[in-house]
């Protein structure tokens, strides 16, 4: 994963979850794990885009659509499991749920077919472990996702659950297509009327 477009995406991530310009760039560069003089340089360009204006996000949908741009796509290991929340619950290890399950606990829009959830990369093998004893290796409706462990940022709470932020999902969801591009744009248009709703 290479350095620079890491720290892209936590910037990023960072302005989309907090779009009204309070954050300063020390804290947004404290925030993503990475420089100041990196984050000025990176404004600079988003500003000059005109997705943001200092650290304000202005075209919150264009960010978004960048993002999708220039995203990382995380390793992906796939099984299946009779009840991947019961064992998600039970696993007690850092992770964050994504896509279906995380939409239908924010939106209930989609039907939870699918659970992909963001693990730490270093706890690939416990997941493993887990899976093989519970359940079957290959595709299947349980998908582990790795990544920049920055992906945690921002996450929430739903029914004794972590999911992503809403950014995270919103982008995740447009990256998976088919059904899940109607549940982002949905996703999308309630938070862009929030964040109006905050400025006025």
């Amino acid at each position: 994963m290479k350095r620079r477009g890491v720290v892209r995406e936590r910037v990023i991530r960072v302005l989309l979850n907090k779009p009204d310009g309070t954050l300063t760039m020390y804290r947004i560069a404290k925030e993503a794990e990475c420089s100041f003089p990196w984050v000025h340089e990176f404004l600079g360009k988003l500003g000059a885009s005109r997705l943001v204006k200092g650290t304000e996000v202005i075209d919150y949908t264009g960010l978004i659509k960048y993002w999708l741009k220039v995203k990382t796509k995380p390793e992906k290991r796939e099984y299946m499991h009779k009840d991947p929340i019961s064992l998600i619950k039970k696993a007690s290890l850092p992770c964050t749920l994504t896509t279906f399950q995380a939409e239908n606990l924010v939106q209930h829009y989609l039907f939870p077919s699918r659970t992909d959830l963001y693990i730490k990369t270093e706890d690939v093998e416990k997941w493993h472990e887990i899976l093989t004893k519970e359940g079957l290796v290959g595709k299947g409706n349980l998908r582990l996702l790795l990544t920049d462990s920055h992906v945690f940022y921002g996450s929430l709470k739903r029914q004794g659950l972590t999911i992503v932020s809403i950014p995270q999902l919103i982008t995740d969801l447009f990256e998976e297509g088919g059904v899940c591009t109607e549940a982002a744009e949905r996703l999308l248009e309630k938070v862009k009327v929030k964040n109006h709703a905050v400025r006025t």
